[in-house]
């Protein structure tokens, strides 16, 4: 299967052309570090481009001060990773191992010249797309969470670093070897998020740790954007891309993480042009990568409260805390959220036992217990095929009387075969049991009730559309979806306001028609944009 990166241990290093050294010096400077001293710390922002030209940098372990991978940086080489292409922040710090010039140029200036240097951008976003990948992978980061297996709050902040692409290393309370020992001792035997080598985060959620890592993008800049984008979804980032390419000020707010509902499908198969499958996270990170490299921005988690036009026709969204932005287009790309089921404690046992993802974060907590899934959807069928190789088994709760109407038939096909999955038709959950977590469910089906012992329940049922804050500004259907068509396929009753994917009446719900609308409906927001002047 598909995934983001390629693998930096068999990659060689390849210094920079020359001419784009001759870029770079134009527009930057020389800085000098003597041996050991830091180049930047965790925490610190990727506020500008390093080359090292002479000497040698090493990556710090931030909790022992000591250095954290055998390999070095040198002469030619550089540093950072993906989060300078978004203004984030250092999650590892780096020293200079002796004496060392680095070139230094500001992330504006360097992005433009990325921008006026196709070749430069790629070989650049190769190697930091391969440094967030082993970073994922072997979780190097400042970041560690502990109790996840066992807090709903740690729970909801590994989520969005896992679906987020942010590396982090996860310890369990009771860990016995030394790390977690260590680690746990800092945190007072607590659930906690601890940040460097000594800063533990109170009362912690996905907002602190965005803030802290620079996602959540200052949203009360004076700035009228050309386009805001609501929703972080194949259609929102689609648009993305090409805002960006074709030179708009624009930019995404996204309430949860990149990728939208596409983002928790552990496989997607039929996708064109990923003949082994690739998941809906790493799909839409590639996009969100490719529009972060045009200069769209990206701020989350924020949410869009409230939505007002004011009398030079400039549209000005207020997100959650208040905070404001304006722009003179805005693109509704919020799609749809799964519907919670109408049972008796179900939010209090949302994170402890109850998901609405299924990604690799969510299916650690079904190792050595039955999972079960609600739904008889692609996403459902996604999800009972990557959860069978994680849980004890896999029991899929069908309303209907088969797949046939609403799953793909090479999914149906495989579940139906598969002896790790029991599909039952006509059921549905009558009560959760469990205390301070899910550990089991009471299933209502056509011969009666019965306990079914699990550890895991996942919530894929129907769709409902993310509308409200629209504030009554554009026609909606009976249903909520946005009505198009008002004199182009995306716009929508209000002139300036155009909407795509799954939250657009009528829409095909699948991914590549998505992607399709939001690339597309570009063309129409810049005539727009180019009228209205």
């Amino acid at each position: 299967m598909e995934s983001i990166g390629g693998d930096l241990k068999e990659m060689k290093p390849r210094p920079l052309a020359d001419d784009h050294l001759a870029a770079m010096r134009e527009r930057g400077a020389e800085q000098s570090y003597p041996a050991g001293q830091l180049i930047a710390r965790n925490g610190d922002p990727m506020d500008r481009f390093m080359l090292v030209i002479d000497g040698e940098v090493e990556v710090v372990d931030p909790f022992s001060g000591e250095r954290m991978v055998p390999s070095t940086l040198g002469p030619g080489q550089f540093m950072g990773e993906l989060a300078f292409l978004n203004g984030g922040r250092w999650t590892l710090p780096m020293r200079a191992a002796r004496d060392t010039r680095t070139l230094e140029v500001s992330r504006p200036a360097m992005l433009q010249l990325m921008s006026e240097i196709p070749e430069l951008g790629d070989q650049i976003i190769t190697v930091y797309s391969a440094r967030r990948r082993r970073q994922v992978e072997e979780g190097s980061s400042a970041i560690k969470l502990i109790g996840a297996d066992r807090d709903p709050a740690i729970q909801r902040v590994a989520s969005f670093l896992s679906r987020n692409r942010i590396p982090f290393q996860s310890y369990d309370l009771d860990g016995a070897d030394e790390d977690s020992v260590s680690v746990c001792r800092l945190a007072d035997h607590k659930p906690s998020v601890v940040f460097g080598s000594d800063t533990v985060i109170e009362d912690p959620d996905p907002s602190k740790l965005a803030n802290l890592l620079g996602l959540d993008l200052d949203a009360s800049s004076e700035e009228t954007l050309d386009l805001l984008i609501v929703g972080g979804g194949p259609a929102g980032v689609a648009a993305a891309v090409y805002a960006g390419a074709e030179g708009l000020s624009a930019l995404v707010v996204e309430d949860t993480a990149i990728g939208g509902q596409a983002g928790t499908s552990s496989r997607i198969e039929n996708y064109m042009g990923f003949p082994t499958g690739i998941s809906g996270g790493d799909l839409i990170y590639r996009g969100q990568i490719q529009a972060m490299k045009f200069g769209t921005r990206f701020a989350m988690p924020r949410r869009v409260e409230h939505l007002a036009v004011n009398g030079d026709g400039v549209f000005c969204a207020t997100l959650d805390h208040g905070d404001t932005l304006c722009a003179r287009a805005v693109l509704v790309a919020t799609g749809v959220q799964y519907r919670r089921l109408p049972l008796p404690r179900l939010e209090e046992l949302e994170g402890a036992g109850i998901f609405y993802a299924a990604t690799e974060m969510e299916a650690r907590f079904c190792a050595r217990t039955d999972a079960v899934i609600v739904g008889g959807g692609n996403s459902a069928g996604q999800a009972a095929m990557f959860l069978s190789r994680h849980a004890r088994h896999v029991h899929l709760l069908v309303r209907g009387d088969s797949l046939a109407e609403s799953m793909s038939a090479y999914l149906r096909d495989r579940i139906e075969a598969d002896r790790r999955i029991t599909i039952h038709y006509r059921s549905a959950v009558a009560e959760l049991i469990g205390e301070s977590r899910l550990e089991a469910i009471r299933i209502a089906a056509p011969d009666g009730e019965r306990r079914l012992d699990c550890g895991a329940l996942f919530i894929m049922v129907g769709a409902e559309p993310n509308t409200a804050w629209l504030s009554g500004l554009v026609e909606v259907d009976r249903a909520g979806f946005v009505v198009t068509g008002d004199g182009s396929a995306y716009a929508t009753s209000r002139p300036g306001i155009f909407a795509v994917g799954d939250v657009r009446s009528g829409s095909v719900k699948r991914v590549a028609s998505s992607v399709g609308e939001g690339s597309v409906v570009v063309s129409a927001i810049w005539s727009y944009l180019n009228n209205a002047l």
